[in-house]
């Protein structure tokens, strides 16, 4: 069905070319190279909760979240966990695409998205054709990596309540540090995401409490930044993803 979909939309309207244009991945390529995967782009407007695609089958698309949210999970012997979110203008699951290899994590819309498919069969004959464009792929890829290497880092070298503890920061730091912040993902997504069950992160709230830390709902308020710092030891070759 989601074929049938795409193959009615094929083609993306040169006004959403500027939002991936402007892309690290595609900021530098040849403009006709980029022509090029914009042709065979499918742009689709999809609603909440829509499987995108599954762990372990072949990667069709590279894809690009242009609006809304879309989350990556993983699954194993009855088990699923919560393995990042991601939010406009970004791509994902790109490591599939240019080793022409079946996806290691499953993908679906949490909230309405818009989301442009470019073929995975154009990028690698892009990359093979743009030294720029692949020059960008492999720092992007670079970045992925580290990226992944820091998430195991606060799994490995962590408590639960410390993970918690960083996590709020970080959250906070992209809300441009304000007392009060709201939680972007749903507490069972972030329990999945920081390797708990929903129970030990709502007793890890309550650790956090002496901290300074309140939780009301979704609404996080840190009344002590200075404890609460202190006791998280945030540290940049874990917790700051820019570097």
């Amino acid at each position: 069905m989601l074929k049938e979909i795409f193959e009615m939309h094929m083609g993306m309207p040169e006004s959403d070319h500027p939002d991936i244009r402007e892309l690290h991945l595609f900021s530098d390529m040849e403009h006709e190279n980029f022509s090029t995967l914009m042709r065979g782009t499918y742009l689709q407007n999809f609603p909440a909760q829509v499987d995108l695609i599954t762990e372990g089958e072949q990667s069709d698309f590279l894809h690009v979240i242009l609006s809304g949210a879309v989350g990556l999970s993983a699954s194993w012997n009855g088990r699923e966990t919560t393995m990042a979110t991601v939010r406009p203008v970004s791509t994902f699951i790109l490591a599939a695409t240019i080793k022409d290899a079946p996806y290691l994590m499953s993908a679906k819309t949490l909230e309405k998205s818009r989301i442009a498919l470019i073929p995975s069969l154009d990028v690698r004959k892009v990359f093979d054709a743009d030294n720029n464009f692949a020059r960008a792929i492999v720092a992007e890829l670079a970045q992925c990596y580290r990226s992944v290497i820091k998430s195991q880092k606060d799994l490995k070298l962590r408590t639960s309540l410390e993970r918690l503890a960083n996590y709020l920061l970080r959250q906070q730091h992209l809300a441009n540090g304000p007392q009060e912040f709201e939680l972007k993902m749903e507490k069972k997504r972030l329990a999945s995401f920081l390797g708990m069950t929903p129970e030990n992160l709502s007793r890890a709230f309550k650790g956090l409490q002496p901290y300074g830390v309140e939780v009301n709902g979704n609404l996080i308020r840190i009344s002590d930044q200075e404890d609460l710092v202190k006791f998280a030891k945030p540290f940049s070759l874990i917790d700051d993803y820019s570097i």
